[in-house]
């Protein structure tokens, strides 16, 4: 009896500590192995087009006559800054990732604001532009000015400055 009782809280004990280090997903953050590395997008870029959406409310930044604005440094951490023609400008940070996930890269943003979790996106990229876009999920925008934002798909197209 005795030995069954150590078996068991050592197997107890060994499944509390092996347990929480295993990924389920099997998906890794890395900086390079992409369509291009992330140290690359380093710099400034100004939105041509920023749109935010989802199945109830659109808003389109740059055409109602605001900005949006994207400064990503050499190591992937970047800031957004959108500022909206209704309201006071804002910032989100975080850092951008590729999520290696079964052989395939998907253009990650873990954002400050997430720490526990990530946002996938399309993205495409030259010298001169930069473009994201995402599904119903991937991001927040507070399309009635009430102080709660809603999730929302999004689309922004950059220029280099």
């Amino acid at each position: 009896m005795k030995n069954s009782i150590r078996t068991f809280l050592f197997i107890t004990v060994l499944i509390l500590f092996v347990a929480p280090s295993c990924n389920k997903d099997e998906s890794e953050l890395v900086k390079e192995g992409g369509p291009f590395k992330i140290s690359e997008l380093a710099g400034n870029w100004e939105a041509t087009s920023a749109f935010f959406g989802n199945e109830n409310v659109t808003k389109n930044i740059i055409e109602d006559g605001g900005s949006l604005s994207l400064t990503v440094q050499s190591s992937g951490r970047c800031t957004i800054t959108i500022a909206p023609d209704d309201r006071e400008a804002y910032t989100e940070s975080g850092e951008m990732f590729w999520e290696l996930y079964e052989g395939d890269y998907y253009f990650a943003i873990k954002w400050d604001s997430y720490p526990d979790d990530w946002s996938t996106y399309g993205a495409t990229y030259t010298a001169t532009t930069f473009s994201m876009n995402g599904g119903f999920d991937s991001g927040e925008y507070d399309f009635d000015n009430d102080g709660a934002s809603e999730a929302a798909g999004l689309n922004f197209e950059f220029i280099r400055i």
